[in-house]
Order: C-alpha cells, then sequence, then structure tokens
C-alpha cells in the first residue's frame, strides 16, 4: 500500500573491495621529506616586556599623581584657603573678582597643587595656582602643629601675582 515502483531499472551492487592480509606489524613512514634548512630564529620577548612595563608604571604613576591631586584639591584646608581669598579685599583689587584656581590642561581643567597636607603628622605645605578676571598668581600656604592636640600655626600665607606684587593674608582672617 506504502511501498512505491519505479520503472527505472536498479543499479548494480558497488564491488567489494579486495582483502588483504598483512604478514607483518605495520610501520609508520614518513609522510613527506623532512626539511632540511635550519628553523627561524626565535623572536626576542624583552622588547615587548619592556614596552608593556614601561606603559605600566607610566600609567600607574598618572593614576597616583591625579589621585592625590583630587585628594588635596577636596582637602577642608583647600576649601578654607580658597573661602579666605576670595573675601580678601586686597586680592580682590589686584586679581579681580571671581577668585578660583587656574585649570591646567594636562589634568583636564582641574587645577594642580603641589605640595603636600599632612593634618595627622602636623604640616600642610601647599602652593598653587590661582586667577581672577584681571590677573593671576600663585598661593603660598604652610602651616605647622608643635605638638598633638595643639592648633596649627600658620608659617606662610602670601600671593605672589605674576606682575610681581607679593600680598600677605593675614592670619587673623583664617578661622
Amino acid at each position: 500500500m506504502y511501498a512505491t515502483t519505479t520503472s527505472a531499472p536498479r543499479q548494480p551492487a558497488p564491488p567489494q573491495p579486495e582483502v588483504e592480509t598483512f604478514s607483518e606489524a605495520s610501520k609508520p613512514r614518513e609522510y613527506y621529506t623532512r626539511p632540511q634548512r635550519d628553523l627561524p630564529p626565535l623572536q626576542r620577548k624583552w622588547p615587548g616586556i619592556l614596552v608593556a612595563s614601561i606603559l605600566g608604571v607610566s600609567a600607574w604613576g598618572a593614576f597616583y599623581l591625579y589621585a592625590t591631586n583630587q585628594e588635596r584639591l577636596s582637602s577642608s584646608v583647600v576649601k578654607q584657603i580658597m573661602s579666605t581669598i576670595s573675601e580678601n579685599g586686597d586680592l580682590r583689587e589686584t586679581l579681580g573678582d571671581a577668585i578660583r584656581f587656574e585649570p591646567v590642561w594636562w589634568l583636564n581643567g582641574d587645577p594642580y597643587i603641589k605640595g603636600a597636607v599632612h593634618m595627622l603628622q602636623g604640616n600642610v605645605d601647599l602652593c598653587f595656582r590661582i586667577k581672577g578676571h584681571k590677573d593671576a598668581g600663585t598661593l603660598y600656604f604652610t602651616s605647622i602643629r608643635k605638638t598633638k592636640g595643639e592648633s596649627f600655626t600658620i608659617l606662610r600665607f602670601r600671593v605672589i601675582c605674576d606682575n610681581g606684587k607679593i600680598i600677605e593674608i593675614p592670619t587673623s582672617a583664617v578661622q
């Protein structure tokens, strides 16, 4: 009922392969003759390792520089300094209104603050650029704490303007 018949003649069965018998165990042979030339010299790995090491150390150094600068920038000492100098009349007269950090291109618009803020060790020594709408200058601030538990003593708090004028910020202005 489901079988179909065709009128085409059947194909003859393929001939059976000849049976081959071996008298000994087979012995592997080379598929091709080996090349007789020398192998190419190995490439040296140390130049690549040296380049990768230099790039890695440079990236680490750049990140360290950025992270420590951001830490100094966000410290309470720097915020207090900026609030003090923005209220100083002599600075506003010389630099102009809107006294702010002077950005640097390699920190993507952030200022670079040189120095260190070591509150627990008792010393703060900072130097950074500021600018107003008239002029710019470099601020220097140094403060120490002689013994634990005492308040900090301000040793240096001045702005040296680009026009050569030196403005001392009175320490009484700092709270």
